[in-house]
């Protein structure tokens, strides 16, 4: 069975639908922003540790940088390791984005009882693709079945009965429930031993930005004493960088303040459009100096977006850009997406 793609491999070409000027006095580019809305709309790809909850790591970096509010996305088990997105104040309204973004795991898995190589490897096989799972006991959401795609199971090494692999999946995916069920199928029982994450979609374990509790301690410091915001930038990245796995309309400045009051988005206001998108589609919405505006469901696909003069081509699913960041340009009667064109 060939590799199925996951979310954060799959490159799309952005397409043209028509080209615009960006006034400069309005918005900025997300690294161009000054340190402390640079904070505000931040992300940290935080290496997590053994023993803390992601709450409680959560709570700590809170405290460390003095925030009101922080999220993160996706739980890891307290004995699980490896990447824990962290979203700092506003950019915790961008969080359901990562839900879409697929997961990688190195995990090690114990076997009850001798297994031939062979074997192991033709029952990892097994379990790519969409598979049905029960949530374990020890769960956050309610126990009953459902599906998650497998994307890839691939055999690392056999020591013993121990069993590491790496496994490239959807989010929501149980892996110590994963592991148990491919102990039955190979008939002598299973447990996940060990798990580390090394992907959360555009979050990557091999990123120089995987930092640690200690770094960012660090680094923090550093900036309140020097006020120097390239202290930032060494552990900190704009919520933007979160979004790159999904689909993407860039649209004019027109159009910018009616969508962050909740308009939804007409055809003429698109300038660029990522190929691909499927009437249903998850889309991130952005200005032309690349900074996020909301997240939306698309109403039509990428080529009747392309093709559209006139019409709506996506509903605002979530609101990310402040108010006001850019000038009102539309009509203050009627429906606020009926925008001055």
């Amino acid at each position: 069975m060939p590799r199925t793609t996951p979310p954060w491999e799959i490159k799309n070409e952005l397409l043209l639908k028509a080209e615009d000027y960006t006034n400069p006095k309005y918005g900025c580019k997300p690294y161009e922003r000054n340190a402390e809305q640079y904070i505000k709309f931040g992300t940290i790809n935080l290496d997590k540790p053994a023993g803390p909850t992601s709450h409680e790591v959560a709570a700590w970096i809170k405290k460390i940088m003095h925030l009101e509010a922080i999220g993160h996305g996706g739980t890891l088990d307290p004995k699980v390791t490896g990447v824990l997105p962290i979203t700092l104040e506003e950019a915790n309204k961008m969080v359901q984005a990562l839900l879409y973004s697929g997961k990688e795991y190195v995990c090690v898995m114990k076997l009850h009882g001798d297994v031939a190589e062979k074997h192991i490897r033709e029952v990892l096989s097994e379990f790519e693709d969409e598979i049905f799972q029960r949530p374990p006991l020890r769960s956050s959401v309610k126990r009953q079945i459902r599906t998650r795609r497998i994307y890839y199971n691939d055999f690392l090494e056999l020591n013993g009965r121990n069993v590491l692999f790496k496994v490239g999946c959807e989010g929501g995916t149980y892996i110590r429930k994963l592991c148990f069920d491919i102990g039955e199928i190979l008939g002598v029982g299973a447990h996940m031993q060990e798990l580390r994450r090394t992907c959360a979609g555009p979050f990557l374990e091999s990123s120089d930005k995987c930092v640690t509790l200690h770094d960012v301690a660090y680094w923090f410091s550093e900036y309140e004493r020097t006020k120097d915001i390239s202290y930032l930038h060494k552990f900190i990245d704009p919520m933007e960088n979160a979004l790159f796995h999904l689909p993407k309309i860039v649209v004019r400045d027109s159009a910018v303040d009616a969508l962050c009051h909740g308009a939804t988005l007409t055809a003429p206001g698109v300038l660029q459009v990522t190929e691909g998108i499927m009437k249903g589609s998850i889309v991130s919405i952005f200005t032309l100096k690349g900074e996020a505006i909301a997240l939306s469901k698309a109403l039509v696909t990428s080529q009747q977006i392309i093709e559209l003069q006139h019409g709506t081509v996506a509903e605002l699913a979530r609101v990310l850009m402040p108010r006001g960041t850019y000038p009102k340009i539309w009509k203050s009667s009627g429906k606020a997406d009926e925008q001055k064109k």
